[in-house]
């Protein structure tokens, strides 16, 4: 086989290969063997039917099969041996002239090959990316202990309602003089909480209402935006609210009172386990301290990724790709998006393309390599976060470890694990290369430049 390359202006290249019968013959013709073997023929006993009718019947198929496939290796092996960094797949020329599978025996392929622009880029102490360290002030620390406190808390029974009680009871609609309707709804252990009324005059009428008092309010009145509440109080169709206009009796049988749980031994215990050392809440919060920071690491590094691009995106400049042949590609990865697809989207994904390939140097030039372990340990991070946006920070590490694995059971979630293992170590690398211009920032504060 005869392959050429040409690729005069660096980024469109067209890639010809000359296939020859001797190329392909005695693997069409072993193929068509065990066709034979196989094969079933009426009339023939298996593997006996003539050569010549399986040539028939299978002939062009398998000679497609067999040139196809080795055009495909020919092309790629091309690419690796040449060191060719093609960009998406190769596409048919559209220089390519028609063949006769049946009657030709040398074939003539031409396939178009976008080729990424050459640039070179490079990262030492002479270059400047903002770090910033996160710091956990007081502020965080408040909404931490708070968050624990109230997660740990529990309803009590109170005798007289205050904001944000729970008041459990029984509705019931009632007639134009206030007496209980016949046939009307009822709802017996019903939940109501005053507090989301949004009508002041309807809210108001429980204030200081005690157990085994009975309120007189309209639903439909107190909720006039919101027929999903009415619906679900009432326990009727949404539709149904439309038309209501009743008055409404709520009988409070209990009245509930969230306490959140006292910053003491026992809560220390429920967060960090029962042998944990800490013992007061000076200790309570600085082991919470201990453990946002290093969550807060992964954000600084994140964010110092992101400065990483702009940094080197200002460097590298706008490169030059091929961006008809680009747009084909990018057609026939969308086929059922169509062409307004492409363009709408096309710029924002060169932004991306341009990324990728720096990051391609940068993890070149630092010697990054990922194996099983790191990705295990990124998705056991994954899940440690998981857990603890929901303030548990005391899951045993055999479950850590289990959790782990069932993520990366998940196949759609490994390919982002192996990028994030990837980026955990190119920001330990290049935290060591660059100069790091330091920025001390509060979590507010970062987290609205994130925003932004």
């Amino acid at each position: 086989m005869k392959v050429s390359f040409e690729n005069p202006d660096k980024i469109n290249g067209l890639m010809t290969l000359v296939v020859e019968e001797a190329d392909y013959k005695n693997e069409v013709e072993k193929t068509l063997k065990d066709y034979r073997k196989k094969a079933n023929v009426p009339g023939f006993r298996p593997g006996q039917a003539p050569m010549g009718m399986i040539k028939r019947q299978f002939g062009a198929s398998v000679k497609m099969e067999a040139i196809n496939k080795l055009v495909g290796q020919e092309i790629y092996k091309y690419v690796q041996d040449n060191n060719i960094q093609m960009l998406g797949e190769p596409l048919p020329s559209e220089k390519q002239e028609p063949a006769d599978l049946e009657k030709d025996t040398t074939f003539t392929f031409m396939f178009d090959i976008a080729v990424a622009p050459e640039f070179k880029v490079t990262l030492n102490g002479r270059d400047k990316v903002d770090y910033y360290n996160i710091k956990v002030d007081d502020k965080i620390l408040d909404q931490q202990v708070e968050m624990y406190a109230q997660r740990a808390g529990s309803y009590e029974k109170g005798e007289k309602y205050e904001e944000n009680d729970l008041l459990k009871g029984d509705i019931r609609e009632l007639d134009e003089n206030g007496n209980t309707k016949e046939g009307g709804i009822t709802v017996e252990g019903a939940i109501l909480m005053p507090s989301y009324i949004k009508v002041e005059e309807q809210k108001n009428l429980f204030n200081d209402a005690k157990v085994g008092d009975v309120i007189t309010f309209n639903p439909k009145k107190a909720y006039p935006e919101n027929d999903t509440e009415v619906s679900s109080l009432l326990k009727i169709e949404r539709e149904a609210v439309a038309d209501l206009e009743s008055d409404f009796s709520f009988q409070i049988t209990e009245i509930q009172r969230f306490k959140k749980h006292e910053v003491n031994e026992e809560l220390f215990k429920q967060v960090f386990g029962e042998d944990t050392d800490v013992k007061d809440e000076a200790a309570f919060r600085a082991k919470i301290a201990e453990g946002l920071q290093e969550q807060l690491v992964n954000d600084s590094d994140y964010k110092f990724i992101l400065d990483v691009r702009e940094h080197c995106e200002k460097k590298v400049g706008e490169l030059t790709f091929p961006d008809a042949l680009l747009k084909r590609i990018m057609l026939a990865n969308n086929k059922d998006k169509g062409e307004e697809f492409v363009e709408k989207n096309y710029e924002q994904s060169i932004k991306e393309l341009t990324w990728h390939l720096i990051k391609e140097q940068l993890i070149k030039a630092q010697d990054i390599k990922v194996n099983d372990e790191d990705i295990k340990e990124t998705a056991k991070e994954a899940a440690r976060a998981q857990f603890a946006q929901y303030g548990m920070t005391n899951i045993p590490e055999e479950y850590i470890e289990n959790y782990a694995n069932e993520i990366l059971k998940k196949g759609d979630s490994v390919d982002a694990l192996v990028d994030r293992s990837i980026d955990r170590k190119l920001a330990t690398a290049l935290k060591s290369a660059v100069k790091l211009n330091e920025k001390e920032i509060s979590v507010e504060d970062f987290n609205k430049m994130m925003q932004e």
